[in-house]
């Protein structure tokens, strides 16, 4: 790890609001403590809901629009069509973080199918779609402690949902897949687990995507995950870098015996793994090329790369 990164979250403003954290709900601003979903929700009852996260770090929004612009391919994917427009919820994510006074914060936006009408057909085109946002303070998928040492990996038993039964491109919570291999990876003593497809080819984790480095090339699965908004940035580094870098399907085997694997995702950005299935990789820490994207990354987004500054 570069000791020259700072990676501790900013506090929140002095003036801050609401730092526990700052909601909209369906039309109205209140602290997320007090945000409730109806228990009655299809986006409860049936997980019928996308949603999306977007970070904000020392004051600034990471690539918003990008984000935004996937939520709504999202909303658009399930037919749902809330009454805010891309620019709305782009003054609702922003204000939601002024509300807050959060400097560094985790800001999600969520899509939920409400329930149809008394009397109305019990079809998903009689539920009103509506949103829920919130900022919350900062967190990390893979702590601090783990990111300086590396995260241990494993491919469990459980595969990952198919594309033919939900398109994994569209932001979800369908997590039973994901959340099976999260027991599996605790009963084998590892952090994380790395689900593969029905062809036994990598996916992603939960909540993050997935590299592996072979022979100098970075290397990402071609299907079966989320498309994810710092897995792009990660390509825009490897050209930056001048790293070729290739998307294509990655056998098990393959990923096992590569030379570095790592991670990227919104809550952390890009760490490395030191094992995967109880293999030390190289000197059971992460490796050079993974090191050379993380520091880039963070220092890349302290110079204002992609930044969406929220004002007072």
């Amino acid at each position: 790890m570069d000791t020259h990164l700072d990676l501790q979250p900013a506090p929140p403003r002095e003036d801050a609001q609401w730092p526990k954290g700052a909601a909209y709900l369906d039309g109205t601003f209140m602290p997320a403590a007090e945000a409730r979903i109806p228990a009655g929700d299809w986006g409860y009852r049936r997980s019928d809901v996308t949603y999306d996260v977007v970070g904000v770090w020392d004051g600034c929004f990471f690539r918003l629009d990008d984000h935004i612009a996937r939520f709504r391919a999202s909303m658009t994917r399930l037919r749902m069509q809330p009454r805010e427009s891309d620019a709305e919820i782009r003054e609702i994510l922003i204000e939601t973080v002024r509300r807050s006074g959060l400097r560094s914060a985790y800001v999600s936006m969520d899509c939920l199918r409400g329930t149809p009408a008394p009397g109305a057909p019990r079809i998903p085109s009689s539920a009103r779609p509506w949103l829920l946002c919130q900022a919350l303070p900062w967190v990390w998928v893979a702590s601090l402690e783990q990111q300086r040492k590396g995260v241990s990996l494993m491919i469990p038993e459980v595969r990952r949902i198919p594309a033919e039964s939900f398109d994994p491109r569209v932001k979800n919570f369908h997590w039973g897949d994901l959340t099976d291999g999260l027991f599996e990876a605790e009963a084998a003593g590892a952090d994380f687990p790395i689900l593969l497809d029905g062809a036994g080819h990598v996916t992603e984790g939960p909540g993050f995507n997935v590299f592996c480095v072979v022979q100098g090339k970075v290397l990402s699965p071609r299907s079966g995950a989320l498309e994810g908004i710092t897995r792009r940035s990660v390509l825009e580094l490897c050209e930056d870098l001048r790293l070729p870098f290739e998307v294509r399907d990655i056998p098990a085997e393959e990923f096992r015996g590569a030379d570095e694997i790592f991670c990227a995702t919104t809550a952390g950005g890009v760490w490395g793994a030191r094992r995967i299935d109880g293999r030390a990789l190289g000197n059971d820490a992460p490796g050079e090329i993974t090191e050379r994207l993380r520091t880039r990354f963070w220092r890349k987004r302290a110079e204002g790369w992609h930044a969406t500054p929220v004002t007072a």
